[in-house]
């Protein structure tokens, strides 16, 4: 897994190490016993403080999603995969499909993060909404346009 902070987002580093993490394991990237980067990696690739990315994982330790082992790492606890979300999935094919015709429309990346924010929100507004989708939070939405990157390249840099 290789972190990738954009200094422009006006998201800081810590939530964008918190929001990566959370999206590798939704996209089952990562998987419970699944060992984080050390924090000397992380700063190793980023450039960032040591204690922006301690402040990530103690955040995602808070949540429950990973825990420390004093000496060994911090490891996955927790997975936030659902067979929906998989690359291989029937959604996922639309998805991609649905992005090759932006794409051909001559929309850019910006355009097509506008439009899907926008209809996150309006179906976060949809009566029909499932409870716990009901309000994403502009934070929630990937901040750095890694997406696509993290899918291509994280089976390279998982451990």
């Amino acid at each position: 897994m290789r972190y990738r902070i954009d200094r422009r987002s006006g998201v800081t580093a810590y939530m964008q190490i918190v929001l990566q993490t959370k999206q590798a394991m939704r996209l089952g990237v990562l998987v419970p016993g699944s060992r984080l980067p050390t924090a000397r990696e992380v700063v190793a690739t980023t450039a960032i403080n040591p204690n922006t990315v301690h402040k990530a994982y103690r955040e995602l330790e808070h949540e429950g999603l990973v825990e420390s082992r004093r000496g060994a790492g911090t490891f996955v606890v927790r997975s936030l995969s659902r067979p929906e979300t998989l690359s291989s999935s029937s959604l996922s094919g639309g998805l991609r499909e649905w992005l090759r015709e932006a794409h051909a429309a001559g929309l850019d990346r910006d355009d097509v993060t506008a439009l899907f924010t926008a209809l996150i929100e309006e179906y976060g507004a949809s009566p029909h909404a499932p409870e716990k989708e009901a309000s994403p939070s502009a934070r929630d939405v990937p901040t750095t346009g890694e997406t696509s990157d993290m899918q291509h390249t994280s089976t390279e840099d998982a451990e």
